[in-house]
Parts: structure tokens; sequence; C-alpha cells
């Protein structure tokens, strides 16, 4: 198969610096003159050249590869230049400050020799190699991890690398609401149907960090129809592919009327409880299952829209109710919050939790806590009950009120 193309971005950082000190290196007798230039303009050559390292950064090159490989990775701007030299100035300032003293000093000498038109003539030769070494913008990136991905002979290694480049890069909103614009949406939809299965989860990830708190990207996903496929994948027997599919769901979703519709047409209720009933599921898919009924339950609250029918459903409202019964104190905390939220809403028949038995529910998970649990979490175990208390409140106030309305 061919190849896809080279990935600028994943181009360490110790290769760049390098790559621009050796540019500097066979280009000193161009960066000296226009360095001791500058210095004979402020008027003191040799007290500007003679210290060495006096206009240095104050950085050998081990210690700027170090620090830079530290600063993590963050988003390269425009304005960035390879090898960590942000402008020109500091690129001169390296060239000096890691120079011969000497022979600097005797540069100066001629540079002062220089005509005005051939100093000017030597910096824009300067400038021009900067450009050269200049980094490529996030939307230049973009396009090569597009173009990759739309680019159907090329490896599934380098299909997955391009979908992980667009995962740091739609971080940003910005970045993210270019995704379409630039006709990347698309082609990382069209992966969720890839037959390997990282290629399938990565997709997702990418989906679900770009749509994440931006209405316009979720509900451009929408529009595409990714939805549907998401939901398949949230069945799927690898924890990861269903988790991350679970993640895009969730950013698709949250405080989007259009989408929540959208996850009900698609029977989205199904899938959740399939995740909460199933006892070879991976806990920690549940509690993202979990957190994701408390997030829907709460949008319904604050937002007074409609309620979603399967909030109300007995066999959903079971299973979450069932959950309680998993020694997990971090997932009873969850389901706990659920619940919570559940009976808050005004459609909510509190019948279908007195048919599920949940005071008693509530009572042995009192007992639980107190005598069960391991002495390091006693104190997360206290907080996991004061919720419990809470809730246990919550319904007996509800279930008054309710059997008072039909006295």
């Amino acid at each position: 198969m061919a190849k896809g193309r080279p990935h600028p971005s994943k181009r360490p950082t110790h290769q760049l610096l390098l790559a621009a000190a050796l540019s500097v290196s066979v280009l000193l007798p161009l960066l000296v003159p226009a360095a001791a230039t500058l210095a004979v303009a402020e008027g003191d050559g040799a007290s500007a050249l003679g210290g060495g390292n006096q206009l240095a950064v104050g950085k050998d090159e081990g210690k700027l590869v170090t620090e830079g490989d530290a600063g993590g990775g963050g988003s390269v701007e425009e304005d960035e230049f390879a090898g960590g030299f942000g402008s020109l100035d500091s690129m001169l300032q390296w060239a000096i400050g890691n120079s011969d003293p000497g022979k600097l000093k005797e540069e100066a000498a001629d540079a002062q020799k220089l005509s005005e038109d051939e100093l000017l003539k030597r910096r824009q030769e300067i400038k021009e190699l900067m450009e050269k070494l200049k980094m490529p913008s996030d939307a230049d990136l973009m396009k090569i991890a597009i173009d990759d991905l739309n680019n159907s002979s090329i490896s599934l290694e380098d299909r997955q690398r391009a979908l992980q480049e667009l995962l740091v890069l739609v971080e940003p909103i910005d970045n993210a609401n270019d995704l379409d614009k630039l006709g990347g949406l698309l082609p990382v939809i069209q992966e969720l149907n890839n037959a390997n299965e990282e290629i399938r989860t990565t997709s997702a990830w990418v989906l679900g960090t770009a749509s994440q708190n931006n209405e316009l990207v979720q509900n451009q996903i929408l529009g595409y129809g990714a939805l549907a496929r998401l939901v398949k994948m949230g069945y799927s027997t690898s924890t990861e592919e269903a988790a991350k599919a679970l993640y895009a769901i969730s950013s698709l979703i949250r405080n989007n009327v259009n989408g929540q519709e959208a996850f009900h047409s698609e029977n989205g209720s199904a899938m959740l409880q399939h995740i909460l009933v199933s006892n070879n599921i991976d806990v920690r898919l549940q509690k993202k299952a979990v957190f994701l009924v408390t997030d829907l339950a709460d949008f319904q609250l604050n937002s007074g829209i409609a309620q979603l029918p399967f909030l109300s459903d007995r066999l959903f409202l079971k299973s979450i109710v069932n959950m309680l019964s998993r020694f997990d104190l971090d997932l009873q905390e969850k389901v706990l919050l659920a619940i919570k939220s559940l009976l808050k809403l005004s459609s909510t028949d509190v019948e279908d939790y007195e048919f599920y038995d949940l005071n008693n529910v509530l009572l042995r998970l009192g007992v639980q806590l107190e005598d069960l649990t391991p002495e390091d979490q006693k104190e997360f175990a206290v907080e996991v009950d004061a919720l419990r208390r809470e809730v246990q409140t919550l319904f007996q106030q509800k279930l008054k009120q309710g059997k008072a309305t039909t006295a």
C-alpha cells in the first residue's frame, strides 16, 4: 500500500531544534553580521558582542530541548518557528550566545564595512530562511490529515495517525468549527464504518471532542446522521469502542434538544439499558451511562422542555435502581445522583419507585455503607451515605404528595 505523507505535527521537538541549529550554523556568516549591525546601531558593538552569552537567551541546546519537551502538547501558533525560536531576534541571540566571541568581533568589524543595501540583502536572506523553518498552521495540519483520510490507499497505521492528529487539533473550538469547512467531518464520520476497531474508536473520539460544548459542530454531525452509527457502536463488546461511542453521544446531545430527540428516535435508551443491566459490562462504562442519564434529567429540569419518554419508563427505572446493589462506591454515588434528578422530574410517577421498593433498597444500602466499607474508603462512604439520606427524604416527600393528591 502507498504510504501517507509525513505528518509535520508529529516531528519531535528536538529534531526541529536540531534542524534550526544546523541552519543557523550554515548561515552564521549571514546571521552574525546582521546581529553585529544591530549591536552597532545600539552604539556599543564591542560590549554587546564581547560578553559572549550576554545577549544569549540563557539556555544551551540541551536545556532548550528538555524544556521544550516538558512544555506539553500545546497548540502551535502560526508565528512560532521550529526549534523554539519565536522570532528572528531570538534566533540571532542564540547564534551570538553560542559562537566564539573573538570571531564575533571580527565579523562585527566586517559588518561595519558593508553598505546599507548589502546589510538589507543579508537580513532578507535570513528572513527567507526563517520562513522555510516556520511551523505549519493548525489549518495546514488539519488539511494534511483530512487528505490522508480521503486517500483510500494509505495504510491503517497512517489512517490512525491522521485521526490522532485531528483528535488533538480539534480541541480548540475555532479548529473544531473549521473541521467541516475544510471537508473533514464527513471523512471522520465515514471511518465509523471502518472494519478496524481502533479506527472506529478513534473516529468516535474525534467527533466527541469536536462537538463537546459546541452547538455548531453538534448540529453539523447530527445533520450527517452519525448518531445512528454511534448508538450501534454502544453495543460493542469492546469496552473501549463502546466507551468512546458513548462519549461521542454524550457530547452530541448534551444541552441539545435536536440531539436528544434524535437519540430517542434511534432508540438510544435501549442501548443505555443494555449497558446498565449487562453483568459482563465494565463498571466504568456503566458509570458513564448513569452519568448521561443524570445529565439528561438535569437538562429536562433546567430547560423546562418536554421530558424524554424513556426517563419514566418502568423497565429503564428498574435498571437504574438495581445498580445500587453493586458494591462500588463511585457507581453508587452516580446512581443516587441520577435517582435524585429523576425524582425531581414533574412527570415522574413515584409509585414506580415504590413498586421497585426503593425505600428498602436505600435502607439496605445504608447498612452496607456502615458495615462493609473498607477503612480506606470510610470518608467517601460518609459522603455517599449523606446523599443516600437526601434521596430517601426526597422520595418520602414525593410519595406523601402523590398519596395526598389521590386521596
